[in-house]
């Protein structure tokens, strides 16, 4: 059974993360060090992207069903992004999400992308907290059901380990609310222990090993942050942030954003797990009013779980 607060707080993070990084997309390079040096907060509105618009639709799948069952939300996915095409879509989910809108099989759609490989991009990882925190009592059910709703959008093994890895770190900060946090290391590794043989787990034990003085500059030096917007390059990287910053979600988006990269999907994912143990505490008021707000049903949901 989930853990009955954590779900709609992994939202609330995945999305005040999402608007927070994709903010900083309009801050030149050259311009950012001195800009994250002093921490001023970008100008509102923010507003959240895809990342969020899909976890929408997941946390509101779940609340029907209880469960991911693939040919409904993977329609669900392609009504979300005719409603919502602005939402800064990835260049091969407007392919994907078109043609399943169409009524092609989604398994047909996924799978035919790149060759037959299938899309490895990190569009599966940064919305799915949420479901870590659900199923947060049984890390197997984490495992299966981040596995059957990265498949409805990506095919790749690489951008299914992806989604796997950031709804079991979910799962792991869900279940250690209230009590004292795992280390970096020791979170970094169970979730690496749980993974298959690839590029992400490769990357999870790596940034398990990373010594604790290692700055963000080198962690996304070595790690990745998303610029290649593929799973491997995305995942180890906002694990590691979050994993560092389990008490603070201010924190963790900071130290995130300091990865440049993908920036709005590197702190969706962080700011998703570290929310499913701390919720919204200590985040600033003009943060939250700053951030674009959720559609009224989540309201309704938080009351019924």
């Amino acid at each position: 059974m989930r853990a009955a607060g954590t779900v709609l707080d992994s939202l609330q993070g995945l999305a005040l993360g999402d608007a927070f990084g994709d903010r900083w997309f309009s801050v030149r390079l050259d311009e950012a060090p001195a800009a994250l040096a002093t921490r001023q907060i970008r100008p509102a509105p923010w507003h959240w992207t895809d990342d969020t618009a899909m976890a929408l639709v997941l946390v509101r799948h779940l609340h029907t069903h209880g469960e991911v069952r693939q040919d409904v939300l993977a329609r669900e996915f392609a009504e979300e992004y005719t409603a919502e095409y602005g939402r800064k879509y990835g260049p091969s989910m407007h392919r994907v999400l078109r043609e399943i809108g169409r009524g092609e099989d989604w398994r047909a759609v996924t799978s035919g992308q790149f060759g037959g490989q299938g899309s490895y991009g990190n569009g599966t990882a940064m919305r799915v907290a949420p479901l870590g925190a659900w199923f947060a009592d049984d890390l197997d059910a984490v495992a299966r059901q981040a596995e059957l709703q990265a498949l409805t959008t990506h095919f790749h093994p690489e951008a299914v380990a992806g989604a796997v890895a950031v709804a079991l770190a979910a799962a792991l900060a869900a279940r250690s609310r209230g009590e004292t946090p795992p280390t970096r290391a020791e979170l970094l590794t169970e979730v690496a222990g749980r993974l298959s043989d690839g590029d992400v787990r490769s990357g999870l034990r790596i940034a398990a090993r990373l010594p604790e003085h290692t700055s963000v500059r080198q962690a996304s030096n070595v790690l990745g942050s998303g610029l290649l917007l593929s799973a491997p390059d995305t995942v180890p990287f906002a694990l590691w942030s979050a994993a560092g910053h389990l008490d603070s979600l201010p924190d963790a988006l900071w130290h995130t954003l300091e990865g440049w990269g993908d920036k709005d999907t590197t702190c969706a994912i962080a700011a998703g797990v570290v929310a499913a143990r701390t919720g919204l505490a200590g985040v600033p008021a003009p943060w939250l009013a700053a951030r674009e707000d959720l559609p009224d049903w989540v309201g309704e949901v938080s009351t019924a779980l």
